[in-house]
């Protein structure tokens, strides 16, 4: 491949990057949910992996621990996210989703199923089962975070 046809790739692969995130956002609002960002749902997505505090959700995000505790006091202000003591440390305090976290984190996943069904009404089920398949053999396995 020559560099310019990399080049194409490579947009061609942060366009539907984009689409996605885009989407989801759009089907977000659908469901009621238009108070958020893109930047939290790759919040969410960190603080339902695991033991989360605002210093691993800085890191998560790359962005400084002070961004970090804003967007989480937004959440927390929006009932999206609780502040517990965490055992491991007493100064530090873990983030858990509500219900309503958890709920949201539902119709985030159902919109983006509903933005890579689009896409089965232009390529065939055979292909988008390729497409995903090729994509798990370069993607290389790891957080889901911005790309600031």
């Amino acid at each position: 491949m020559d560099d310019r046809a990399a080049t194409d790739l490579a947009m061609l692969v942060l366009r539907a990057a984009t689409e996605v995130v885009d989407g989801i956002g759009e089907g977000m609002a659908a469901r009621g949910y238009d108070d958020l960002r893109p930047a939290h749902g790759f919040a969410f997505a960190r603080i339902a992996a695991a033991d989360t505090t605002v210093v691993d959700l800085a890191e998560h995000l790359g962005t400084t621990k002070q961004a970090a505790s804003q967007l989480v006091a937004g959440l927390v202000e929006r009932g999206y996210v609780v502040r517990e003591p965490d055992p491991r440390d007493a100064r530090a305090r873990l983030l858990r989703l509500t219900e309503a976290g958890e709920a949201c984190t539902r119709a985030a996943e159902a919109a983006a199923a509903d933005v890579v069904a689009g896409w089965n009404e232009v390529l065939p089920r055979a292909s988008l089962g390729a497409l995903h398949a090729m994509l798990r053999r370069v993607v290389t396995p790891g957080p889901l975070r911005p790309a600031w």
